[in-house]
Protein backbone atom coordinates (compact mmCIF):
# COMPACT_ATOMS: atom_id res chain seq x y z
CA UNK A 1 0.00 0.00 0.00
CA UNK A 2 2.68 2.24 1.31
CA UNK A 3 4.51 1.57 -2.81
CA UNK A 4 0.87 2.61 -4.32
CA UNK A 5 0.64 5.61 -2.43
CA UNK A 6 4.35 6.96 -3.28
CA UNK A 7 3.91 6.14 -6.92
CA UNK A 8 0.34 7.87 -6.93
CA UNK A 9 2.12 10.96 -4.90
CA UNK A 10 5.06 10.94 -7.37
CA UNK A 11 2.70 11.18 -10.37
CA UNK A 12 0.67 13.97 -8.60
CA UNK A 13 4.08 16.14 -8.45
CA UNK A 14 5.10 15.79 -12.09
CA UNK A 15 1.54 16.65 -13.18
CA UNK A 16 2.30 19.65 -11.02
CA UNK A 17 5.08 21.05 -13.12
CA UNK A 18 2.86 21.51 -16.13
CA UNK A 19 -1.30 20.38 -16.36
CA UNK A 20 -1.33 17.79 -19.16
CA UNK A 21 -5.05 17.43 -19.37
CA UNK A 22 -7.88 18.87 -21.27
CA UNK A 23 -9.91 19.09 -17.82
CA UNK A 24 -9.79 22.54 -16.21
CA UNK A 25 -10.77 24.10 -13.26
CA UNK A 26 -9.51 27.86 -13.37
CA UNK A 27 -10.59 28.60 -10.14
CA UNK A 28 -8.40 25.85 -8.49
CA UNK A 29 -5.63 26.95 -11.09
CA UNK A 30 -5.84 24.10 -12.66
CA UNK A 31 -5.49 24.88 -16.58
CA UNK A 32 -4.29 23.04 -19.72
CA UNK A 33 -0.32 23.28 -19.40
CA UNK A 34 0.07 25.56 -16.37
CA UNK A 35 1.64 24.55 -13.71
CA UNK A 36 -0.55 23.80 -10.29
CA UNK A 37 1.49 24.85 -6.89
CA UNK A 38 -0.85 23.49 -4.21
CA UNK A 39 -0.28 20.09 -5.65
CA UNK A 40 2.89 20.25 -5.67
CA UNK A 41 2.81 21.10 -2.00
CA UNK A 42 -0.19 18.44 -1.20
CA UNK A 43 2.28 15.77 -3.30
CA UNK A 44 4.92 16.62 -0.98
CA UNK A 45 3.06 16.77 2.44
CA UNK A 46 2.40 12.94 1.53
CA UNK A 47 5.85 11.74 0.22
CA UNK A 48 6.99 13.47 3.90
CA UNK A 49 4.51 11.75 6.01
CA UNK A 50 5.66 8.55 5.20
CA UNK A 51 9.28 9.48 5.31
CA UNK A 52 8.57 11.35 8.65
CA UNK A 53 7.11 7.20 9.16
CA UNK A 54 9.94 5.44 7.89
CA UNK A 55 11.38 3.08 10.68
CA UNK A 56 14.77 2.57 9.22
CA UNK A 57 17.47 4.00 7.41
CA UNK A 58 16.46 1.48 5.19
CA UNK A 59 12.94 2.40 5.05
CA UNK A 60 13.42 5.92 4.46
CA UNK A 61 15.40 4.88 1.57
CA UNK A 62 13.65 3.00 -0.20
CA UNK A 63 10.57 5.39 0.02
CA UNK A 64 12.81 8.43 -0.84
CA UNK A 65 13.68 6.02 -3.82
CA UNK A 66 9.80 5.51 -4.63
CA UNK A 67 9.21 8.55 -5.01
CA UNK A 68 11.67 10.69 -6.64
CA UNK A 69 11.89 7.81 -9.59
CA UNK A 70 7.76 7.54 -10.07
CA UNK A 71 7.87 11.81 -10.06
CA UNK A 72 11.25 11.56 -12.63
CA UNK A 73 9.12 9.50 -14.85
CA UNK A 74 6.40 11.25 -15.15
CA UNK A 75 8.12 14.28 -15.70
CA UNK A 76 10.14 12.80 -18.10
CA UNK A 77 8.37 10.01 -20.40
CA UNK A 78 8.44 12.21 -23.27
CA UNK A 79 12.00 10.59 -23.45
CA UNK A 80 10.01 7.34 -24.76
CA UNK A 81 9.23 9.20 -27.86
CA UNK A 82 12.10 9.99 -29.16
CA UNK A 83 13.74 6.75 -28.27
CA UNK A 84 10.86 4.62 -29.99
CA UNK A 85 8.50 6.74 -32.43
CA UNK A 86 12.58 8.79 -34.18
CA UNK A 87 15.05 6.46 -32.51
CA UNK A 88 13.60 2.90 -33.67
CA UNK A 89 14.44 1.35 -30.44
CA UNK A 90 11.87 -1.20 -29.26
CA UNK A 91 9.37 -0.23 -26.96
CA UNK A 92 10.10 -2.24 -24.18
CA UNK A 93 13.85 -1.29 -24.37
CA UNK A 94 12.77 2.24 -24.56
CA UNK A 95 10.78 2.50 -21.57
CA UNK A 96 13.24 1.06 -19.57
CA UNK A 97 15.21 3.80 -20.53
CA UNK A 98 13.22 6.10 -19.41
CA UNK A 99 12.80 3.63 -15.56
CA UNK A 100 16.99 3.69 -15.59
CA UNK A 101 17.46 7.41 -16.09
CA UNK A 102 14.42 8.06 -13.53
CA UNK A 103 16.14 5.62 -10.89
CA UNK A 104 19.46 6.90 -11.37
CA UNK A 105 18.60 10.62 -10.98
CA UNK A 106 16.23 9.07 -7.80
CA UNK A 107 19.81 7.83 -6.25
CA UNK A 108 20.59 12.15 -5.67
CA UNK A 109 17.07 12.02 -3.29
CA UNK A 110 17.61 8.60 -1.52
CA UNK A 111 20.87 9.74 -0.38
CA UNK A 112 19.39 12.79 1.22
CA UNK A 113 16.26 11.59 2.52
CA UNK A 114 18.50 8.45 4.21
CA UNK A 115 20.62 11.71 5.46
CA UNK A 116 17.16 13.31 6.93
CA UNK A 117 15.79 10.36 8.17
CA UNK A 118 19.56 9.82 10.51
CA UNK A 119 19.53 13.64 11.45
CA UNK A 120 15.48 13.76 12.62
CA UNK A 121 15.13 10.45 13.83
CA UNK A 122 16.15 10.85 17.48
CA UNK A 123 15.37 14.47 17.68
CA UNK A 124 12.07 13.53 17.39
CA UNK A 125 11.63 11.65 20.39
CA UNK A 126 13.05 14.89 22.34
CA UNK A 127 9.20 16.56 22.13
CA UNK A 128 8.64 16.74 26.07
CA UNK A 129 6.15 19.70 25.83
CA UNK A 130 4.40 21.56 23.06
CA UNK A 131 7.24 24.61 22.90
CA UNK A 132 9.69 21.92 22.08
CA UNK A 133 7.45 20.15 19.52
CA UNK A 134 7.17 23.51 17.64
CA UNK A 135 10.76 23.90 17.34
CA UNK A 136 11.15 20.37 16.33
CA UNK A 137 8.74 20.81 13.65
CA UNK A 138 10.94 24.04 12.54
CA UNK A 139 14.05 21.76 12.66
CA UNK A 140 12.66 19.05 10.12
CA UNK A 141 11.37 21.22 8.27
CA UNK A 142 14.49 23.44 7.88
CA UNK A 143 16.03 19.92 6.93
CA UNK A 144 14.10 18.22 4.92
CA UNK A 145 14.25 21.38 2.63
CA UNK A 146 18.05 21.78 2.94
CA UNK A 147 18.43 18.28 2.05
CA UNK A 148 15.64 18.62 -1.38
CA UNK A 149 17.37 21.65 -2.18
CA UNK A 150 20.93 19.63 -2.33
CA UNK A 151 18.96 16.90 -4.30
CA UNK A 152 18.12 19.00 -6.68
CA UNK A 153 21.33 21.12 -7.18
CA UNK A 154 23.23 17.58 -7.63
CA UNK A 155 21.14 16.35 -10.10
CA UNK A 156 20.96 19.85 -11.94
CA UNK A 157 25.05 20.36 -12.36
CA UNK A 158 26.80 17.08 -11.71
CA UNK A 159 27.69 15.12 -15.25
CA UNK A 160 26.54 17.79 -17.07
CA UNK A 161 23.21 18.11 -15.15
CA UNK A 162 19.58 17.47 -15.66
CA UNK A 163 17.40 19.78 -13.56
CA UNK A 164 14.24 19.39 -15.79
CA UNK A 165 11.52 19.33 -12.99
CA UNK A 166 12.57 20.47 -10.34
CA UNK A 167 9.89 21.28 -7.96
CA UNK A 168 10.30 25.23 -8.09
CA UNK A 169 8.86 25.32 -11.75
CA UNK A 170 5.33 24.28 -10.21
CA UNK A 171 5.23 27.16 -8.60
CA UNK A 172 5.77 30.24 -11.38
CA UNK A 173 2.17 30.90 -11.24
CA UNK A 174 2.19 30.71 -7.44
CA UNK A 175 2.39 32.81 -4.45
CA UNK A 176 6.22 31.52 -4.33
CA UNK A 177 6.66 32.78 -7.99
CA UNK A 178 7.73 36.48 -5.91
CA UNK A 179 11.15 34.79 -4.99
CA UNK A 180 12.21 34.05 -8.38
CA UNK A 181 14.25 37.12 -8.81
CA UNK A 182 16.21 36.69 -5.77
CA UNK A 183 16.90 32.93 -4.96
CA UNK A 184 16.10 31.30 -8.80
CA UNK A 185 14.36 27.70 -9.35
CA UNK A 186 16.33 25.80 -6.33
CA UNK A 187 16.07 28.66 -3.81
CA UNK A 188 12.00 28.10 -4.63
CA UNK A 189 12.24 24.21 -4.64
CA UNK A 190 14.14 25.23 -1.04
CA UNK A 191 10.58 27.37 0.63
CA UNK A 192 8.09 25.01 -1.44
CA UNK A 193 10.18 21.91 0.37
CA UNK A 194 10.16 23.66 3.51
CA UNK A 195 6.13 24.87 3.54
CA UNK A 196 4.87 21.45 2.64
CA UNK A 197 6.93 19.61 5.93
CA UNK A 198 6.13 22.30 7.97
CA UNK A 199 2.27 22.43 6.75
CA UNK A 200 2.18 18.65 7.29
CA UNK A 201 3.39 18.39 10.99
CA UNK A 202 1.77 21.82 11.75
CA UNK A 203 -1.62 20.28 10.33
CA UNK A 204 -1.04 16.82 12.17
CA UNK A 205 -0.35 19.02 15.59
CA UNK A 206 -4.18 20.65 14.89
CA UNK A 207 -5.87 17.39 14.34
CA UNK A 208 -4.16 15.59 17.84
CA UNK A 209 -5.12 18.88 19.66
CA UNK A 210 -7.06 21.65 17.89
CA UNK A 211 -7.54 23.63 21.18
CA UNK A 212 -3.45 24.65 22.22
CA UNK A 213 -3.23 28.63 20.98
CA UNK A 214 0.45 27.81 19.83
CA UNK A 215 -0.37 24.96 17.12
CA UNK A 216 -3.49 27.79 16.10
CA UNK A 217 -0.58 30.69 16.07
CA UNK A 218 1.99 28.12 14.37
CA UNK A 219 -0.56 27.17 12.14
CA UNK A 220 -1.65 31.07 10.91
CA UNK A 221 2.91 31.45 10.70
CA UNK A 222 2.90 28.71 8.23
CA UNK A 223 -0.13 29.73 5.87
CA UNK A 224 1.43 32.63 6.15
CA UNK A 225 4.62 31.33 4.69
CA UNK A 226 2.36 30.76 0.96
CA UNK A 227 0.65 34.39 1.36
CA UNK A 228 3.19 36.77 3.04
CA UNK A 229 5.66 36.69 -0.93
CA UNK A 230 2.69 38.23 -2.60
CA UNK A 231 2.77 41.17 -0.44
CA UNK A 232 6.99 41.70 -1.50
CA UNK A 233 5.65 41.97 -5.69
CA UNK A 234 6.02 45.97 -5.05
CA UNK A 235 9.64 45.33 -4.22
CA UNK A 236 10.70 43.20 -7.02
CA UNK A 237 12.93 45.26 -9.66
CA UNK A 238 10.85 46.98 -12.38
CA UNK A 239 11.72 46.45 -15.82
CA UNK A 240 11.90 49.44 -17.73
CA UNK A 241 10.74 49.27 -20.80
CA UNK A 242 12.58 50.06 -23.85
CA UNK A 243 10.88 53.48 -25.56
CA UNK A 244 11.37 51.47 -29.17
CA UNK A 245 10.29 47.60 -29.01
CA UNK A 246 11.86 45.61 -30.80
CA UNK A 247 9.34 44.15 -33.75
CA UNK A 248 10.10 40.78 -34.22
CA UNK A 249 9.26 38.00 -36.65
CA UNK A 250 9.78 34.07 -35.17
CA UNK A 251 8.94 31.04 -37.86
CA UNK A 252 7.87 27.63 -37.17
CA UNK A 253 8.51 25.51 -40.00
CA UNK A 254 6.76 22.40 -38.22
CA UNK A 255 8.70 20.04 -40.70
CA UNK A 256 8.04 16.35 -39.56
CA UNK A 257 10.90 15.36 -37.12
CA UNK A 258 11.02 12.21 -39.04
CA UNK A 259 11.42 13.77 -41.90
CA UNK A 260 13.57 17.17 -40.85
CA UNK A 261 16.93 15.44 -41.99
CA UNK A 262 15.46 13.31 -45.54
CA UNK A 263 16.90 15.01 -48.10
CA UNK A 264 13.90 14.10 -50.45
CA UNK A 265 11.09 15.21 -48.02
CA UNK A 266 12.28 17.62 -45.08
CA UNK A 267 15.28 19.05 -46.09
CA UNK A 268 13.40 20.15 -49.50
CA UNK A 269 10.65 21.89 -47.44
CA UNK A 270 13.19 23.57 -44.88
CA UNK A 271 15.23 25.00 -47.55
CA UNK A 272 12.06 26.20 -49.80
CA UNK A 273 9.87 27.72 -46.47
CA UNK A 274 12.68 29.42 -44.73
CA UNK A 275 14.11 31.03 -47.48
CA UNK A 276 10.45 32.93 -48.51
CA UNK A 277 9.61 33.89 -44.92
CA UNK A 278 13.78 35.03 -44.61
CA UNK A 279 13.16 36.67 -47.68
CA UNK A 280 9.79 38.23 -47.20
CA UNK A 281 9.99 39.33 -43.49
CA UNK A 282 9.25 43.00 -42.54
CA UNK A 283 10.21 43.46 -39.08
CA UNK A 284 13.24 44.30 -37.49
CA UNK A 285 14.60 41.03 -36.88
CA UNK A 286 13.08 37.72 -38.08
CA UNK A 287 14.41 34.42 -35.89
CA UNK A 288 14.20 30.85 -36.84
CA UNK A 289 13.95 27.70 -34.67
CA UNK A 290 17.13 25.46 -33.95
CA UNK A 291 18.89 23.65 -37.12
CA UNK A 292 16.13 25.31 -39.35
CA UNK A 293 18.05 25.05 -42.23
CA UNK A 294 19.32 21.20 -42.07
CA UNK A 295 22.81 21.29 -43.97
CA UNK A 296 25.96 22.96 -43.63
CA UNK A 297 26.67 25.84 -45.45
CA UNK A 298 29.28 24.12 -47.92
CA UNK A 299 26.48 21.67 -48.85
CA UNK A 300 23.95 24.34 -49.75
CA UNK A 301 23.23 24.92 -53.37
CA UNK A 302 25.92 28.27 -53.96
CA UNK A 303 22.78 30.61 -54.44
CA UNK A 304 21.23 29.83 -52.22
CA UNK A 305 23.55 30.64 -49.32
CA UNK A 306 24.30 33.95 -51.35
CA UNK A 307 20.46 34.76 -51.45
CA UNK A 308 20.11 34.18 -48.02
CA UNK A 309 22.98 36.90 -47.03
CA UNK A 310 22.20 39.38 -49.79
CA UNK A 311 18.69 39.40 -48.05
CA UNK A 312 19.74 41.21 -45.33
CA UNK A 313 23.21 43.11 -46.22
CA UNK A 314 21.96 46.00 -48.15
CA UNK A 315 23.40 48.80 -45.71
CA UNK A 316 20.23 50.44 -45.78
CA UNK A 317 18.09 48.12 -44.67
CA UNK A 318 16.39 48.13 -41.58
CA UNK A 319 16.56 43.53 -40.74
CA UNK A 320 18.39 41.31 -38.79
CA UNK A 321 18.14 37.48 -38.90
CA UNK A 322 19.19 34.56 -35.93
CA UNK A 323 19.26 31.56 -38.10
CA UNK A 324 19.87 28.25 -36.58
CA UNK A 325 21.78 26.06 -38.52
CA UNK A 326 24.59 23.57 -38.03
CA UNK A 327 28.89 24.79 -38.93
CA UNK A 328 31.82 23.42 -39.44
CA UNK A 329 33.53 20.80 -40.81
CA UNK A 330 35.18 16.86 -40.32
CA UNK A 331 38.64 18.89 -40.10
CA UNK A 332 37.46 21.41 -37.41
CA UNK A 333 34.96 19.49 -35.77
CA UNK A 334 30.77 20.66 -35.95
CA UNK A 335 28.94 22.87 -33.63
CA UNK A 336 24.89 23.47 -32.93
CA UNK A 337 24.82 27.20 -34.61
CA UNK A 338 23.08 30.33 -34.60
CA UNK A 339 24.23 32.52 -37.41
CA UNK A 340 23.44 36.51 -37.19
CA UNK A 341 23.06 38.78 -40.05
CA UNK A 342 22.63 42.52 -40.31
CA UNK A 343 22.99 45.24 -42.30
CA UNK A 344 26.61 46.25 -41.68
CA UNK A 345 29.00 45.03 -44.53
CA UNK A 346 31.74 44.94 -42.44
CA UNK A 347 30.19 42.64 -39.94
CA UNK A 348 28.92 40.44 -42.74
CA UNK A 349 32.33 39.49 -43.92
CA UNK A 350 31.90 37.39 -40.87
CA UNK A 351 28.98 37.34 -39.95
CA UNK A 352 28.25 36.63 -36.11
CA UNK A 353 27.91 32.74 -34.61
CA UNK A 354 27.06 31.96 -31.78
CA UNK A 355 28.04 27.52 -31.15
CA UNK A 356 25.87 25.76 -28.28
CA UNK A 357 27.57 25.36 -25.54
CA UNK A 358 25.52 23.09 -23.13
CA UNK A 359 24.85 20.17 -25.29
CA UNK A 360 22.99 17.13 -24.88
CA UNK A 361 24.04 14.02 -23.41
CA UNK A 362 23.15 11.11 -26.01
CA UNK A 363 22.40 13.86 -28.66
CA UNK A 364 25.30 16.23 -29.16
CA UNK A 365 28.19 14.27 -27.78
CA UNK A 366 28.73 10.46 -26.39
CA UNK A 367 29.44 9.75 -22.82
CA UNK A 368 31.92 7.23 -22.24
CA UNK A 369 30.72 4.00 -22.85
CA UNK A 370 27.89 4.66 -23.87
CA UNK A 371 28.51 4.13 -27.70
CA UNK A 372 26.94 0.86 -27.93
CA UNK A 373 23.08 2.56 -26.99
CA UNK A 374 23.81 4.88 -29.54
CA UNK A 375 23.60 2.00 -31.92
CA UNK A 376 20.90 0.58 -30.92
CA UNK A 377 19.25 3.61 -32.30
CA UNK A 378 18.56 4.98 -35.60
CA UNK A 379 18.50 9.33 -34.81
CA UNK A 380 20.93 11.20 -36.78
CA UNK A 381 23.25 12.22 -33.48
CA UNK A 382 26.65 13.94 -34.15
CA UNK A 383 29.33 14.49 -32.02
CA UNK A 384 29.55 18.80 -31.67
CA UNK A 385 31.87 20.94 -30.41
CA UNK A 386 30.86 23.49 -27.29
CA UNK A 387 30.73 27.08 -27.84
CA UNK A 388 32.34 28.18 -24.87
CA UNK A 389 30.81 30.43 -21.75
CA UNK A 390 31.39 34.37 -22.92
CA UNK A 391 29.98 34.36 -26.56
CA UNK A 392 28.67 37.55 -26.65
CA UNK A 393 25.86 38.66 -27.11
CA UNK A 394 24.02 39.77 -30.74
CA UNK A 395 23.66 43.56 -30.91
CA UNK A 396 20.37 45.23 -32.63
CA UNK A 397 18.41 48.45 -32.82
CA UNK A 398 20.13 49.16 -29.43
CA UNK A 399 19.61 45.35 -27.70
CA UNK A 400 21.88 43.08 -26.56
CA UNK A 401 20.38 39.33 -27.63
CA UNK A 402 21.47 36.73 -25.30
CA UNK A 403 21.33 33.83 -27.44
CA UNK A 404 20.56 29.73 -26.08
CA UNK A 405 19.69 27.13 -28.13
CA UNK A 406 17.60 23.93 -27.12
CA UNK A 407 17.50 23.46 -23.58
CA UNK A 408 20.29 25.20 -22.62
CA UNK A 409 17.75 27.65 -20.91
CA UNK A 410 17.25 24.82 -18.70
CA UNK A 411 20.41 26.11 -16.53
CA UNK A 412 19.13 29.28 -15.41
CA UNK A 413 22.94 29.63 -13.49
CA UNK A 414 24.94 29.89 -17.04
CA UNK A 415 22.30 32.31 -18.69
CA UNK A 416 23.05 34.48 -15.10
CA UNK A 417 26.23 34.22 -15.25
CA UNK A 418 26.05 36.51 -18.70
CA UNK A 419 25.32 39.71 -16.29
CA UNK A 420 28.74 39.54 -14.43
CA UNK A 421 29.60 42.57 -17.06
CA UNK A 422 26.60 44.98 -17.04
CA UNK A 423 27.56 46.09 -20.43
CA UNK A 424 27.40 43.65 -22.20
CA UNK A 425 24.79 41.66 -20.27
CA UNK A 426 21.46 40.51 -22.64
CA UNK A 427 18.60 43.07 -22.63
CA UNK A 428 16.17 39.89 -24.47
CA UNK A 429 16.70 36.55 -23.96
CA UNK A 430 16.38 34.26 -27.39
CA UNK A 431 15.69 30.67 -27.71
CA UNK A 432 16.20 28.60 -30.76
CA UNK A 433 14.24 24.99 -30.08
CA UNK A 434 13.08 22.03 -31.57
CA UNK A 435 11.51 20.06 -29.11
CA UNK A 436 9.36 18.25 -31.73
CA UNK A 437 11.61 14.98 -30.58
CA UNK A 438 9.23 14.72 -28.39
CA UNK A 439 6.19 14.62 -30.40
CA UNK A 440 2.84 16.29 -29.15
CA UNK A 441 3.46 15.76 -25.66
CA UNK A 442 3.83 17.55 -22.20
CA UNK A 443 7.60 18.75 -22.89
CA UNK A 444 5.73 21.36 -25.05
CA UNK A 445 4.39 22.91 -21.90
CA UNK A 446 7.11 21.93 -19.38
CA UNK A 447 9.71 24.03 -21.86
CA UNK A 448 7.92 26.47 -21.90
CA UNK A 449 7.23 26.96 -17.92
CA UNK A 450 11.09 26.92 -18.08
CA UNK A 451 12.00 29.72 -20.56
CA UNK A 452 9.04 32.02 -18.45
CA UNK A 453 10.96 31.19 -14.71
CA UNK A 454 14.07 32.34 -16.89
CA UNK A 455 12.31 35.41 -17.49
CA UNK A 456 11.43 35.82 -13.98
CA UNK A 457 14.58 34.69 -12.37
CA UNK A 458 16.56 37.52 -14.98
CA UNK A 459 13.49 39.96 -15.50
CA UNK A 460 14.38 39.78 -19.19
CA UNK A 461 11.71 39.14 -22.37
CA UNK A 462 12.34 36.38 -23.69
CA UNK A 463 11.40 35.03 -27.66
CA UNK A 464 11.50 31.55 -28.92
CA UNK A 465 11.12 30.24 -31.88
CA UNK A 466 10.73 26.32 -32.66
CA UNK A 467 10.13 24.25 -34.91
CA UNK A 468 6.15 23.17 -33.76
CA UNK A 469 6.02 25.05 -30.33
CA UNK A 470 5.69 26.20 -28.54
CA UNK A 471 7.00 29.52 -30.24
CA UNK A 472 5.73 32.25 -27.95
CA UNK A 473 6.73 36.44 -27.01
CA UNK A 474 7.71 36.35 -22.87
CA UNK A 475 7.95 39.18 -21.01
CA UNK A 476 10.05 40.17 -18.21
CA UNK A 477 7.19 39.53 -15.68
CA UNK A 478 7.14 35.72 -17.42
CA UNK A 479 3.10 36.56 -18.84
CA UNK A 480 3.33 35.18 -22.49
CA UNK A 481 2.16 37.81 -24.52
CA UNK A 482 2.22 36.80 -28.38
CA UNK A 483 2.00 32.96 -29.05
CA UNK A 484 1.72 30.76 -32.19
CA UNK A 485 -0.68 27.85 -32.51
CA UNK A 486 1.44 24.86 -32.38
CA UNK A 487 2.06 21.88 -34.99
CA UNK A 488 0.94 24.83 -37.39
CA UNK A 489 3.63 26.40 -39.92
CA UNK A 490 3.61 30.32 -39.70
CA UNK A 491 4.90 33.23 -38.41
CA UNK A 492 4.14 34.82 -35.39
CA UNK A 493 4.71 38.79 -35.61
CA UNK A 494 5.06 41.26 -32.29
CA UNK A 495 7.04 42.97 -30.39
CA UNK A 496 9.44 43.01 -27.18
CA UNK A 497 10.92 45.22 -24.96
CA UNK A 498 14.29 45.20 -23.48
CA UNK A 499 15.82 46.76 -20.60
CA UNK A 500 19.20 46.88 -18.52
CA UNK A 501 17.69 45.40 -15.00
CA UNK A 502 20.02 43.15 -12.65
CA UNK A 503 17.75 40.96 -10.75
CA UNK A 504 19.72 40.66 -7.17
CA UNK A 505 19.64 36.13 -8.74
CA UNK A 506 21.52 37.19 -11.49
CA UNK A 507 23.91 39.52 -9.57
CA UNK A 508 25.02 36.86 -7.10
CA UNK A 509 25.26 33.88 -9.18
CA UNK A 510 27.27 35.93 -11.96
CA UNK A 511 29.86 36.04 -9.22
CA UNK A 512 29.39 33.15 -6.98
CA UNK A 513 27.57 30.79 -9.22
CA UNK A 514 25.47 28.65 -7.06
CA UNK A 515 27.64 28.05 -4.19
CA UNK A 516 25.96 30.37 -2.02
CA UNK A 517 23.21 27.75 -1.63
CA UNK A 518 25.64 24.62 -1.68
CA UNK A 519 27.27 25.67 1.49
CA UNK A 520 24.05 26.94 3.52
CA UNK A 521 22.64 23.45 2.43
CA UNK A 522 26.27 21.74 3.80
CA UNK A 523 26.65 24.20 6.73
CA UNK A 524 22.71 23.24 7.52
CA UNK A 525 23.28 19.68 7.47
CA UNK A 526 26.76 19.73 9.30
CA UNK A 527 24.52 21.63 12.04
CA UNK A 528 22.18 18.61 11.79
CA UNK A 529 24.42 15.92 12.42
CA UNK A 530 26.12 18.42 15.33
CA UNK A 531 22.11 18.91 16.91
CA UNK A 532 22.01 14.32 15.99
CA UNK A 533 24.94 13.89 17.89
CA UNK A 534 24.48 16.02 21.16
CA UNK A 535 20.85 14.26 21.36
CA UNK A 536 22.86 10.61 20.85
CA UNK A 537 24.89 11.09 24.13
CA UNK A 538 21.96 12.28 26.46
Amino acid sequence: MQFIVLVMAGWAQSLSLAWPFGVEIPFLGIQNGKAVWWLQILAMMVFAQSLLRAATVKQAAWRTWVFSTAWLCGSIWWLYVSMHTYGGLHSWLAAFAVLLLSGCLGLFYMLVGMIFHQITVKNAKNKQNMAAAVVFYAYAAIIFAVCWMLAELARGTWLTGFPWGAVGYAHLDGPLAVLAPYVGVYGMSFVAAFSAVLLLQLWKSVLRKPNNPVIFQSAAVAALLLVLPKLAVNWLPTAADNANPLQVTLLQGNIPQNEKFQAGSGVATALTWYAEQLDKVQTGLVVTPETAIPLLPQYLPPEYWRNLQQAFKDENGQKAALIGIPMGSRTEGFSNSVIGFKPNSQVFSAPYQYNKDHLVPFGEFIPPFAQWFIDLMKIPLGVFNQGGVDQPPFIWQGQRLGLNICYEDLFGEELAGRFANTATAPTILVNLTNIAWFGNTIAIDQHLNIARLRSMELAKPSIRATNTGATVIIDAQGKVTHSLERHTRGALVGQVSGNTVVTPYAAWVSKFWLWPLWIFGILTLLGGFWCHWRVGRK
